[in-house]
């Protein structure tokens, strides 16, 4: 078995990930919220699937079992999260806890190896018996995640990793012939297991599920079988539609068979999907799934702010796909929908101390919230704020598990050097494919401000590349390197190859000023309207900022702003709003117009840390004011 310690871990590609010990965050952004996550978020978590009865559902009686039918995936969620932190920094406290859920999961597998608590026991359905619905594969996959999670980070005989073969086995026996899960998961989780042990079985079981989707093998649902994504084979299909959380675990898993195999047919498939989805049916803030009734993908350019679903976990879903194919094809811009998706959709979703968390992610809140008191579940998008758990709690569990592994993914390795892609205070050491030592400490308070500062550590004395990710808003960056030479570099990749020193400084500046966006005219819903965007941050207004008297909806944005420390400030006109009892008139007529127009500078903050200050009306896009003063 393989001990990489890293989420993802293919065996061939343009780019290799590093492990959890070979990149350290330092004090930052990131850090902060990943020391957040293992301090707090892991035991409020452990709290509330002990409160639900969650845990306790693998020893009860199965007429007392509590949840919903896909709560045993939260609990391995949990244990990945563990896992990783376990691998990152040993812990006996966090290690005893661990232990302590895995032997009551062990105890509760069947000697066959089928775990599940919904299906298969006296008084409950058979099991297999309801894959549309019945996520018992989903489940396994995530209890294989937590698995490979630990064998990866040096345990590969540990009792959870034993569990998980036993299961993965029996998958392979049922389904070699027929079937699908109606949630997907199963096939990355299969080929990360093949990946650690090398048990081929794994990886045919994973393809099997990729290549039956699409044939209408489930049953048909009101919301169409697209919903599944089986309404059209993987390899046909144009873009990524359905349900967006498991759109994007299939495509994730779909990349990862496609490396494995070797079949570049399929990758490009997904290639194609993803680039048509991005390019069309992603919010602002890198969110997906625009429709409530189905957590799914709207048509094209069916992106509505005040509706906007961008559940937490389609992030995560995204960030896991953008991450692989990355990995198979070294292009920058999948990372730089990963920066865009972490700091707008990851970071945005829990409370400054990991214990609320949003479930969906609106770009614009019409009425003010109601704060769930600290011990109420709430419905999955009940909660208009923050809340500490729900009914449906597959976000805070999987940001768990992405805030413990989110060390890998911020630089990877090929034959030649390293590429930094995501920009935090880090500390990067890794061994080359030649056995040659790479070393460098980056120092930086990104997003604050643009300056990267790398300091060479380690370097052999032959020359290897330092690859440097641009953003694509990032026009008029330059680098300088410590002989005192300065060069702009465009957006895309900077890359120096060269016989490094160590002591030796690269320093990268990143133009960070606040910027107008506008969206594709045909994004109806945001149509005269603009964002507010400073280097990967996309800005919000709040009516706490708000001057009295003066609504969220009469503002109208101009081109005056004005960089602050942790807001940018924009002049607004505040416009006179109609009061009539109908909506609607026969003729367009602007709005009434002031004699003397009002303005007012008002703050806008990043959006992550909306609703941080309590109850508020919040709003990305706003109106412009037009040369006629009119939107």
């Amino acid at each position: 078995m393989t001990a990489t310690g890293t989420p993802a871990a293919p065996r061939s590609g343009r780019l290799r990930p590093l492990s959890l010990r070979e990149v350290t965050l330092r004090d930052g952004f990131w850090q902060r919220r990943q020391q957040v996550n293992r301090n707090t978020s892991l035991a409020h978590i452990e709290h509330w699937i002990e409160r639900t009865g969650w845990l306790a559902n693998f020893t009860v009686a199965p007429e007392s079992r509590r949840g919903r039918e896909f709560s045993d995936s939260e609990i391995y969620k949990l244990l990945e999260a563990m896992a990783w932190e376990l691998g990152r920094e040993p812990d006996p406290g966090l290690r005893a806890r661990y232990d302590r859920i895995v032997a009551v999961v062990a105890a509760a597998q069947l000697p066959d190896g089928y775990l599940n608590t919904r299906f298969g026991r006296a008084g409950q359905p058979p099991r297999w018996s309801d894959l549309e619905w019945g996520h018992e594969l989903y489940c396994l996959g995530h209890l294989i995640q937590a698995a490979v999670a630990r064998a990866r980070t040096g345990h590969p005989d540990d009792l959870l990793v034993l569990v998980a073969r036993r299961a993965a086995d029996l998958v392979c026996e049922v389904f070699a012939d027929a079937g699908v899960c109606g949630h997907a998961e199963i096939e990355p989780a299969l080929v990360e297991l093949y990946r650690v042990t090398g048990e081929r079985r794994y990886l045919e079981q994973a393809r099997l599920f990729v290549e039956r989707r699409g044939n209408q093998v489930l049953d048909d649902i009101e919301f169409g079988r697209s919903y599944f994504q089986d309404d059209v084979p993987v390899r046909d299909a144009e873009v990524l539609r359905g349900h967006a959380v498991r759109a994007v675990y299939l495509a994730a898993g779909t990349v990862d068979v496609a490396v494995e195999t070797g079949d570049d047919e399929l990758l490009a498939a997904v290639v194609r999907q993803w680039r048509a989805a991005v390019s069309r049916r992603t919010y602002l803030t890198g969110g997906i799934g625009s429709r409530h009734q189905d957590e799914a993908f709207g048509d094209d350019f069916v992106l509505p702010p005040d509706r906007a679903y961008s559940e937490t976990c389609a992030g995560v879903g995204s960030v896991m796909l953008a991450w692989r194919l990355l990995l198979a094809e070294g292009d920058p811009r999948y990372a730089d929908l990963i920066e865009r998706i972490l700091f707008n959709v990851i970071a945005t979703s829990p409370s400054d101390d990991g214990t609320r968390f949003f479930y969906t992610n609106t770009l614009h809140q019409r009425v003010l919230g109601t704060e769930p008191g600290a011990d109420t579940q709430v419905p999955r998008a009940a909660s208009t704020l923050r809340a500490p758990w729900f009914e449906v709690s597959c976000c805070p569990t999987n940001l768990a598990r992405t805030f413990a592994a989110l060390t890998a993914y911020i630089a990877t390795t090929d034959d030649d050097g390293v590429q930094l892609h995501q920009y935090t205070a880090a500390d990067v050491g890794v061994t080359l494919p030649d056995d040659r030592r790479v070393g460098f400490r980056v120092d930086t308070d990104y997003p604050a401000t643009g300056r990267i500062t790398v300091r060479i550590t380690e370097s052999p004395g032959t020359p290897w590349t330092l690859t440097l990710r641009i953003p694509p808003w990032a026009t008029g960056a330059t680098l300088m390197t410590s002989d005192g030479g300065v060069t702009e570099v465009a957006p895309g990749s900077a890359r120096l190859r060269r016989v490094f020193t160590p002591g030796e400084l690269v320093i990268l500046d990143l133009p960070l000023h606040p910027r107008l966006t506008v969206a594709d005219p045909r994004v109806d819903a945001v149509r005269g309207c603009a964002a507010v965007e400073r280097g990967p941050i996309v800005y919000c207004a709040e009516s706490v900022d708000l001057p009295a008297g003066v609504a969220l909806d009469a503002l109208r944005l101009t081109p005056s702003l004005t960089d602050t420390p942790g807001a940018v400030l924009a002049t607004c006109e505040v416009t006179a709003l109609p009061d009539e009892n109908w909506p609607y008139s026969g003729t367009p007529s602007p709005l009434p117009a002031r004699r003397s127009p009002v303005t007012a500078v008002i703050p806008l903050r990043p959006y992550h840390s909306w609703a941080g200050r309590g109850p508020s009306t919040m709003r990305v896009w706003i109106p412009i004011k037009t040369l006629s003063g009119t939107t």
